[in-house]
């Protein structure tokens, strides 16, 4: 299972890259793993303003449909316009490619609030694939 080190977490499984005052959003390669082949990917709206744990995007895989959250407040300054076609860049390169939204940080102390790659591997099951 691929953790990097330099990103934040969520309970909720998605990752968080910060750039200076912007946060690039995607979900975890957990996450993914746990959804398998991913087939659609419904992003927010560009300039759209959230709260942290806001239902923001939608992903369907042929298990299920899952919500990812803002891991923080802030305004939508990006999508990842090629999910749209191409939602299966999660599934190959889900701290990459895959990126999902970018986040124009409203406060960068909130970043706090969330899990370090230690924390975060702390919380996934020993064997995932039981």
């Amino acid at each position: 299972m691929n953790v990097p080190k330099d990103l934040y977490y969520t309970k909720t499984h998605e990752w968080l890259r910060l750039v200076d005052d912007v946060a690039i959003v995607g979900i975890t390669d957990y996450a993914q793993e746990q959804l398998g082949d991913l087939t659609f990917v419904e992003l927010p709206a560009p300039d759209e303003s959230i709260s942290a744990h806001d239902e923001v995007a939608v992903i369907e895989s042929v298990k299920a449909a899952s919500d990812v959250y803002a891991p923080i407040s802030g305004t939508i300054i990006e999508v990842n316009e090629a999910l749209n076609d191409r939602p299966e860049m999660i599934n190959s390169d889900p701290y990459g490619t895959g990126w999902m939204f970018k986040i124009k940080v409203e406060r960068l102390s909130d970043v706090k609030q969330l899990l370090t790659a230690d924390d975060y591997e702390e919380l996934l099951p020993e064997n995932p694939e039981e």
